[in-house]
Formats: structure tokens, C-alpha cells, sequence
């Protein structure tokens, strides 16, 4: 460690002696626009509206290594995950994952935000009629989704919540047949289409549901391709593609057969081919081949993966994905995987028809080449094959993109949503969609805080009541898994957008991104700006005062994600610790940084109505804890030869999106907090991108940690892919495995 520190002062004195003699000095659950802060300890009495930046400098490459930098700042964490990675007993591997989250949380490598939802809204979507699953893309699927032609009132939205809650223990399968029954009670009517208003970005980045990770991507193609289960609304798996499976007694092979009655279409519902089981093989190995984020989750879980994307072994016979016959996939495990299920509702999983591929300039193994003249797989719409529920009927870019149920749908006579549309709003007007909802143009929309006061003030459309919007129509929506976090650079390389270096460019020069960088690698000083950071008075700019704690999370891992299944004693600290059966994954996190002496709380035992939760609520605000941790960062960094003072101080560069008044405030409220730590001690710039797509660019679409633009940004999040700890901890580690570790600005460089 001390070689460690003695190299980042010599090179932060090099860079100091380089500028001085003469260097070169030439100077992103969806957030709802709203009104301007209300008066509030961190809102800012005098709002930044940052000035044109200075033109782009070519940077030259200030930082260290990124391995030693990982090292350095995730080490601790990684030697627990690695350790409760190999650990074989499920409980014990969830109470050591716990201790892992807890070793990278008080590194404050990143600011928990929230998650999706827990705001107030209106809707005419039914309850419970879509997957309530926490991972993979089945919350995207509509097919089977309740829509009725009138707003839903809110007694009637709690009536049925309440039913949901009870038919599901006590007549599972019930519910959607009798929700159904309770609407025509009340007077409702169903329609078969749902409208809904959406930020896609200016053009997807790919149609290939197999070459992304993204979710701004995956959210959009799963609704035109199946896989081999799907959660139901009670979050039961159904076979989907597969009529059966089996697991051999080892728990290493897992056998699907499949449906013989689904065919291949092309974009217009001309078939194209008959769905096989080699399709999942070539599926399998074009999302291999592709290296577009989603091999890292089956990266040493199926057999021969990963001397394959190593190159190790370049021969796709060696992978564990095998077509036995016609209708018969297998995969073949390297060891016990308990959560291997859990992964096949995700996009890696899907087949892929190998001949229509082909005939789109697609070849596999060392011949792949998405560059080439010739591929055109996914770049549009018309360059898929459907085997899903819907086609595309119309996408252009920023405006709309709608589907059509697809005829040729294995299960289309159960399709009850006939049509999807999203229409494209960029945000900027923070209550076009409740006007847009209530003149029945959308069917439901979140009330940020100006939509908010619209519906408290105007009248329902209800003939003989004196009832308001609100109280007529809106609940509170629920919380997913998602968990949005804010990044720390640790190596920025930067300086402006990767892909148009007139956007978002920092004014800093060459010494003030050394001397940034070395701040922001000590964890005193990360652990100040996270402490000193009133996330409620941020969220307040987005949902109100009332919710703005509703959404909010404390950790990357829900707390309420996983529990053990039987008693485990684990080792914190030194002593000897015994979880009973039952005790969320959150309260071993909460031990561990109890045990460590911080005075943070990520897990509130009674939350969630007494079943523990580790959302809710502000657990990491705490102003005079930032105060005491910039003082002890401004001493360890001065004995290295780096001043931080009010007059010198530490610059941070912040992106968002300038174009929507929520980010606008938001951005002001990170600013306040940050520059009221330690007297002033931090200079934060904000730096306005035109629009969400501009953003999106400095902080969420970069595939490398060296095109990561910002110095802070929470242009992103991780929503699971299956239902264990290491969908979220698998993203933070090193080497490019983990997908995460870009947004640090690490590896993938």
C-alpha cells in the first residue's frame, strides 16, 4: 500500500512540475420533470447555470493503472465476493456476499439513489397484470396486461392490491380471472391496446436482443422474442418456449424440451423458419461471439464459456449448449448453480434463427464481424426475426414506436394487448403526460412535483363529485430492484462526450484533473462527499416532499433481495455470528458495518411493514460525519503535497440533463451539498448536455471506462438478471468482467 501512495504523489508531481513549466493549460425508474426547489436545508438559493465550456483539450494520460487503482479501492470487497463465490451451502454464500457489499459500501465508491417507482401516479393499467419478477426483462412484457378504457380509481386500485395479497395465498392463480369480474362490478371496460409516454434514446443502439446489456435497449426488443420460461403475475415461472425441463441429480445438466408448434417471422409476419433447438445453441454462441456484456454472467456457470470469449479454446463444440434432437436444448454446468433458473428470463438466454441471421451478413466464431459491409442483423427492426409476442410496426427516431401483435405468436390467443405504443417525450414540459393521460392520448403517467399540483388543484372529470384528480385517481406506485446509483470516476480519461467532442467538455485544466483524481482516490474524501449528500432533498426535486424518502435505497443489493434458508454462523470480525432462517441479506450487511464502527444505516428492521428493508428511508446523511471525514482526507492528502483549501479547492465536474427543470434542480442540489462540505473545500461544475441523449453519452452509453465523461454521475444503475446477490456484485469486478466497473472509469478501456 504505501508503494501504492508514493507512486500517485510522484506522478501528481510530475503532472504539477509539467504544467507549471509550460503543459498544456487550455480549458444519464425514470426521473419526472418538476418544479424548482422548494426551501430546503441543501436546495440552492442561487441556482448555477453553467457557462459554455472551454474548447476540448487532447488530455494526455494523467491517471494510473486501472488494476492498481482496483486494487487499491475494491481489494477488501474482492477478496470476500471471491470467498463467498466458492462457497457451495446457499446461505452461508448470501451471508458472505453480505460482508462483501458491506467491505464496497464503505469504500463510498458510489451513492445509492433509488429505486424505480414509489411515487404517486395515475393509470388505467390493472394491478398485478403484468410480472411483479425483480430480474431479467419479464416486467417488460405485456402480452397479457389488463387495460381498461376509463382512469382507475383509487379505492378500486387499493381494492384490488388488496385482493392480489390474498388470492395469491389463498387460491394462487385466481386473481387475474377475478379482477377481471371486479372491474365489469364497478363498471369498467377493457381495451386491447396500452399508450404510454417514453424516453427512448434517438435510436436504439442495436434491434439484437443477444449483443446488449443495456436495459434502455433490452426493455424494448423482449416484447418481439420468447425464451424458455417466463414469471407470471404472481412470479411463479410457466413454461414459455419449453413445454418441460429436467435436472440431472448432480445439478450440473438441465434438459428443456421444447414447443414444436413456434415459427420464425420476419418484421412484416412472413415466416421465415420453424423455431429448434438450434436456435438457442446458435443464439448462445452469436451472444458469446457479439461480447456485448451479456457473457459475464455465464462466464464460469456454463461449461467451456470461458476459454471461449478468451480464446482459449475458439471451438463452440466445447461450450455445454447442445442441441440433443430437434426439440431437445441442453446445458451443461461447471459446477452447481442454484440460481441457474433465475437467468432464463434474461436477454442471453434466447434463441436466435441461425438461417435468417445468415441471410443478414451474420457468421459466428472467429468470422464474426459486426463491421462488416454485409451485417445487418439488428440494426433496425426489419433485421430481426420475431418468435415473440409482437412485431414493430413503427419506429422513428424520437417520436414513436409501436408494435402489433404478432398472428404467428405460439400463445396469441391469449394476447390481450392487441397494440403497444410509445410515444417519445423528452422531458422537457413536467406535465404534458398528465395532460396527455387525462385526455386518454396515454394510460398512465407518474406525478412529478408540478404534475402534482395540477392534480390537487384541477377537478375529475366525474359527473355529480366535487373530487380532485388526486384524490379521484392517483396510488402510489411500487418499487422494483433497480438500483440507481451515483459513480465516482476513479481514473478519468475524459474530458468530453466519446462520440462528439464539442459536448459536455470540462473547462478543467491538466492540474486540476490531477489533483481531482487524487481526491477522489482517497476514501476519506469519497466517504465526506457521500455523507454530505441530502439524497431526500435531492429526490424532493422529483417527487415532492411528501415521497421523497418513498424510492430511496441505501444499498446495491436490496436488503430484501434474497434470506437464508436455514441458520448460519459466520465469522465478523471475529466473532462468531449466528443469522437464524429467515434474516434478510441486509441485516448481515447492517452487522458488518456495525462491527466496522460507521455511523451509516442500510437496513431498517422495521421498514417495509415490519419485514425489513434497506429502502425507504436516509440512512448516509450525516453533515457533521462529512465535515470529519474531509478533515482527516485534507491532512492525508497534504502530507502527500496536495493542498485542498477554499482558496485551492478539489473541482468536480457533474453532468445532466440540462433540457429537464428535475435535472436542473437536482444538479443544484448535488452542488450545495458538495460545496458546503468542509467550508467549502469543493468547486462543483455543472456541466448542461443538451438533452437526455447527450447525457445518456457521457455517463451510460460509453462501453469503456476510459469514454467515461465526469467526474460524478448518475446517469446509471443495475436492475438484476437473476435472483442472487451476484447479479449485482458480479458488475464490480476487475478485468472487464465486471460490466459495472466502466462507470468508475475502469477497465473495458
Amino acid at each position: 500500500m504505501k508503494k501504492k501512495f508514493l507512486s500517485l504523489v510522484l506522478a501528481l508531481m510530475m503532472l504539477l512540475s509539467l504544467v507549471a513549466c509550460g503543459g498544456n493549460n487550455n480549458p444519464p425508474a425514470e426521473p419526472t420533470p418538476d418544479t424548482p426547489p422548494v426551501d430546503d436545508p441543501a436546495t440552492p438559493d442561487d441556482t448555477q447555470t453553467p457557462d459554455e465550456p472551454a474548447e476540448a483539450v487532447n488530455y494526455k494520460d494523467l491517471t494510473r493503472e486501472d488494476v492498481d487503482i482496483y486494487d487499491e479501492v475494491f481489494g477488501e470487497f474482492y477478496e470476500a465476493y471471491m470467498a463467498a463465490k466458492e462457497e457451495q451451502n446457499v446461505p452461508m454464500r448470501y451471508a458472505k456476499m453480505a460482508i462483501a457489499e458491506a467491505k464496497m459500501l464503505e469504500g463510498a465508491v458510489m451513492v445509492p439513489k433509488n429505486s424505480l417507482g414509489g411515487g404517486y401516479a395515475i393509470s388505467r393499467s390493472v394491478p398485478y397484470t403484468v410480472s411483479p419478477c425483480l430480474w431479467g426483462m419479464d416486467e417488460y412484457r405485456w402480452e397479457k396486461r389488463l387495460v381498461t378504457n376509463e382512469l382507475i380509481r383509487s379505492e378500486d386500485i387499493a381494492a384490488l392490491q388488496a385482493m392480489y395479497g390474498e388470492l395469491k395465498v389463498s387460491a394462487p392463480g385466481t386473481y387475474y380471472t377475478e379482477a377481471q369480474k371486479y372491474l365489469a362490478d364497478k363498471g369498467y371496460t377493457l381495451k386491447d391496446s396500452y399508450t404510454e409516454s417514453a424516453r427512448f434514446n434517438d435510436d436504439l443502439t442495436t434491434w439484437d436482443i443477444l449483443s446488449t446489456s443495456l436495459q434502455a435497449n433490452s426493455e424494448f426488443i423482449c416484447k418481439t422474442i420468447s425464451g424458455l420460461l417466463q414469471y407470471d403475475n404472481e412470479n411463479i415461472p410457466q413454461p414459455n418456449l419449453a413445454t418441460e425441463w429436467t435436472e440431472s441429480d448432480d445439478h450440473l445438466v438441465y434438459t428443456f424440451k421444447l414447443r414444436q408448434d413456434v415459427v420464425w417471422t420476419d418484421s412484416q409476419g412472413r415466416e421465415v423458419g420453424k423455431l429448434t433447438a438450434d436456435d438457442f445453441v446458435a443464439g448462445f454462441q452469436h451472444m458469446l461471439d457479439t461480447m456485448g456484456g451479456l457473457e459475464v454472467l455465464v462466464d464460469g456457470v456454463i461449461v467451456g464459456v470461458h476459454e471461449y470469449i478468451n480464446q482459449e479454446d475458439t471451438d463452440f463444440n466445447n461450450v455445454g449448449v447442445k442441441a440433443l434432437d430437434e426439440y431437445t436444448v441442453e446445458y451443461t454446468l461447471t459446477k452447481p448453480t442454484s440460481y441457474f433458473l433465475t437467468m432464463l428470463n434474461y436477454g442471453l438466454f434466447c434463441p436466435m434463427n441461425r438461417s435468417y441471421y445468415e441471410s443478414q451478413g451474420g457468421k459466428f466464431g472467429e468470422e464474426f464481424d459486426s463491421a462488416a459491409a454485409d451485417y445487418n442483423y439488428g440494426k433496425t427492426p426489419d433485421t430481426i426475426a420475431y418468435c415473440g409476442p409482437y412485431l414493430v410496426t413503427n419506429y422513428t427516431s424520437k417520436t414513436i414506436l409501436s408494435y402489433k401483435a404478432n398472428p404467428t405468436y405460439w400463445d396469441a390467443d391469449n394476447v390481450t394487448i392487441k397494440s403497444i405504443t410509445h410515444l417519445y417525450d423528452d422531458g422537457s414540459d413536467p406535465t404534458r403526460s398528465l395532460r396527455d393521460c387525462l385526455a386518454g392520448s396515454i394510460d398512465g403517467t407518474g406525478l412529478g412535483t408540478s404534475a402534482l399540483e395540477i392534480a390537487k388543484q384541477e377537478k375529475a372529470p366525474i359527473d355529480g363529485e366535487d373530487i380532485t384528480v388526486f384524490d379521484a385517481y392517483h396510488y402510489q406506485s411500487s418499487t422494483n430492484a433497480t438500483s440507481y446509483m451515483g459513480f465516482f470516476n476513479l481514473n478519468r480519461k475524459a474530458f468530453a462526450n466519446y462520440n462528439d467532442a464539442t459536448k459536455a467538455v470540462s473547462s478543467q485544466t491538466e492540474e486540476d484533473a490531477a489533483r481531482t483524481h487524487a481526491a477522489m482516490m482517497n476514501p476519506h474524501f469519497r466517504m465526506a462527499l457521500l455523507a454530505g449528500y441530502d439524497r431526500g432533498a435531492y429526490q424532493e426535486q422529483r417527487v415532492g416532499e411528501e415521497l421523497k424518502y418513498a424510492a430511496l435505497i441505501n444499498t446495491y443489493t436490496p436488503g430484501d433481495f434474497v434470506s437464508l434458508g436455514e441458520d448460519v454462523t459466520i465469522d465478523i470480525n471475529g466473532t462468531a455470528t449466528t443469522f437464524p432462517a429467515g434474516t434478510n441479506y441486509g441485516v448481515i450487511v447492517q452487522a458488518q458495518i456495525d462491527a466496522d464502527g460507521l455511523p451509516i444505516k442500510v437496513y431498517d428492521p422495521e421498514g417495509n411493514g415490519g419485514a425489513g428493508s434497506s429502502s425507504g428511508f436516509d440512512g448516509w446523511y450525516n453533515k457533521s460525519f462529512a465535515d470529519s471525514e474531509m478533515a482527516i482526507a485534507i491532512e492525508e492528502l497534504a502530507a502527500q503535497g496536495l493542498e485542498i483549501s477554499k482558496e485551492n479547492p478539489i473541482q468536480i465536474d457533474v453532468t445532466f440533463a440540462g433540457n429537464v427543470e428535475s435535472f436542473v434542480n437536482c444538479a443544484n442540489v448535488t452542488k450545495q451539498c458538495w460545496e458546503a462540505i468542509g467550508g467549502g473545500v469543493i468547486q462543483v461544475n455543472l456541466i448542461a448536455c443538451a438533452d437526455m441523449p447527450e447525457w445518456y453519452d457521457s455517463g451510460y452509453f460509453p462501453e469503456t471506462g476510459a469514454e467515461m465523461n465526469f467526474d460524478y454521475t448518475d446517469t446509471s444503475g443495475w436492475g438484476p438478471d437473476y435472483g442472487d446477490p451476484s447479479s449485482y456484485l458480479d458488475t464490480l469486478q476487475p478485468n472487464g468482467e465486471g460490466y459495472m466497473a466502466k462507470s468508475f472509469g475502469l477497465f473495458w478501456a
